[in-house]
């Protein structure tokens, strides 16, 4: 089975790091993986995205049109990718970034003030793991756990301080279903 993910936002949101994780997690647990990030010149504040594959087989392409998953973390993300889940996929929008709702019928759709709930957590910061949370609760195609070794395995260690934080907040996005 191969699984296709899209996170886009703003660069300095965490978008590439969560994707990371996400092809950490899956190396770990013995997937094929692809992870490509793209991103804009600015330092923060410009677009980011990356697009995850994770399969049992070997991967034809890394590239992905049509994805099953989206985390939109911002507006422009969610105007840019909604359209493109594939129908039965799952969306998953940070409504603190958002002024509208996401349109689609025939995907599931989870929505997350995703800013305010990170706030609670103690970490802004923590945003992009709420969203990873959601998405992994909403479409199975790794354990929590999995994600959970990946971050102490990965983290570097300047941030290991923040395993807590980064496990609280996988948590909380966990208990978004719709």
């Amino acid at each position: 089975m191969q699984t296709e993910i899209i996170i886009a936002g703003f660069g300095g949101q965490g978008v590439l790091f969560a994707g990371q994780l996400l092809a950490y997690a899956g190396m770990d647990e013995g997937k094929q993986i692809t992870w490509i990030p793209s991103y804009g010149p600015e330092m923060r504040g410009g677009t980011a995205n990356c697009t995850v594959v994770i399969s049992d087989e070997e991967i034809g392409s890394p590239f992905v049109h049509n994805p099953q998953a989206v985390i939109a973390m911002n507006r422009p993300s969610l105007d840019k990718y909604e359209p493109l889940v594939k129908p039965g996929g799952v969306l998953v929008v940070n409504s603190s970034m958002n002024d509208r709702k996401p349109v689609r019928t025939d995907i599931r759709v989870v929505e997350i003030a995703a800013n305010e709930e990170a706030e609670k957590l103690g970490d802004q910061r923590m945003a992009n793991m709420i969203l990873l949370g959601a998405l992994l609760a909403n479409l199975p195609v790794l354990p929590e756990e999995a994600i959970k070794k990946a971050l102490k395995g990965h983290l570097p260690e300047r941030h290991q301080k923040l395993l807590g934080k980064n496990f609280d907040a996988l948590a909380e996005g966990a208990r978004y279903l719709p």
